[in-house]
C-alpha cells in the first residue's frame, strides 16, 4: 500500500470514529501531522509511514470513549491507562494494529497547552492555534514539526475573534503575555521558522495562499505587544539562567 493510500486510510478511520463518537455526545478531534493535513489540503502532502492515530478529548467522556473504542475492536493498554488515563489514554486494534493515542484536556511536553475549551470548535480537528502551538512548544523544534507550522500558517489567517477559517490572537496572546517561558520557546522557534525560509523554498507549503513571513510576524509581534502578567515578569528576570521549560515526560507510549 502507497504512503498516499494509507494516510486516506487512516483519515477515513479517524473520521469514522470521530462520526461515532458525535453521535454518543463524546468530543473527539484529531490531532498531529493528520489533523494539519486535513486543514491544509491544498498543499503538498508530506509522505508518512508507521503512523498512528492522535486525538484530544475531554475527561468528561472517558469512560464513554473507551467502551467505544473497545467496540471498535481497539484494546486497551489497561495498565498504561491505569497510571496515565486522566491526561492520556492508549488503545491498539486487535488486527490491524493500529494504535490510537488520546489526549485528555490538554497536551503536556514542553509546556501545557489546555484545548479543552476550544475541542469542539472545528468539525474533525483540534482548532489551527492549537495545532500550530502543540509545535511551537517544543524546544527542539525539528524541520518537519517547522513544516507543519508553515502549513497551518499560510493556511490560515490570524484575527482578534473566533471566527471559523481563522486563528485567534487572542488567545495566542493570552498564553504567552502570562507565561514567560511559553512566550520564549514560541519566540525563539519563530526565529528558527524565519531562518528556514530564507534559507531556501520550502517545498511543503507550495502554492500557499497566505505570505508565511508576514504571518510570522504577526506573532512575532503580537508576542511582544500583548501586556505582561507580574507572574511574566517575575520569571522573566531570572531568564535563561534557569531551565523555563519541561523536559517530556518519557512514557510506554510517549
Amino acid at each position: 500500500m502507497s504512503d498516499v493510500a494509507t494516510e486516506t486510510d487512516l483519515l477515513d478511520e479517524a473520521k469514522a470514529l470521530i462520526d461515532i463518537a458525535a453521535e454518543r455526545d463524546i468530543d473527539l478531534r484529531l490531532l498531529g501531522g493528520l489533523a494539519i493535513r486535513l486543514l491544509c489540503p491544498d498543499l503538498p502532502p508530506r509522505s508518512r509511514t508507521g503512523q498512528d492515530l492522535d486525538f484530544g478529548s475531554a475527561s468528561s467522556t472517558r469512560r464513554a470513549l473507551t467502551d467505544m473504542l473497545v467496540e471498535r475492536d481497539y484494546a486497551p493498554d489497561k495498565n498504561f491507562n491505569a497510571l496515565y488515563g486522566n491526561k492520556q489514554l492508549y488503545f491498539t486494534h486487535a488486527e490491524t494494529g493500529l494504535a490510537i493515542d488520546v489526549l485528555i484536556d490538554k497536551l503536556h511536553m514542553c509546556h501545557t497547552l489546555e484545548f479543552g475549551a476550544r475541542l469542539t470548535r472545528m468539525p474533525y480537528t483540534l482548532d489551527p492555534l492549537d495545532l500550530l502551538l502543540s509545535k511551537l512548544q517544543i524546544v527542539e523544534l525539528n524541520e518537519k514539526d517547522a513544516d507543519d507550522c508553515l502549513r497551518l500558517l499560510v493556511t490560515f489567517p490570524f484575527s482578534d475573534s473566533d471566527e471559523l477559517g481563522t486563528m485567534d490572537l487572542r488567545v495566542f496572546s493570552s498564553l504567552v503575555g502570562d507565561d514567560w517561558g511559553w512566550w520564549r520557546t514560541v519566540t525563539l522557534n519563530l526565529d528558527r521558522i524565519r531562518a528556514l525560509l530564507d534559507g531556501g523554498d520550502r517545498p511543503a507549503i507550495e502554492g500557499e495562499s497566505l505570505d508565511p513571513r508576514a504571518q510570522l510576524s504577526v506573532l512575532g509581534d503580537g508576542a511582544e505587544a500583548t501586556p505582561k502578567s507580574r507572574r511574566w515578569k517575575l520569571r522573566a528576570r531570572i531568564g535563561e539562567r534557569k531551565r523555563w521549560y519541561d523536559e517530556p515526560e518519557e512514557t510506554p507510549h510517549h
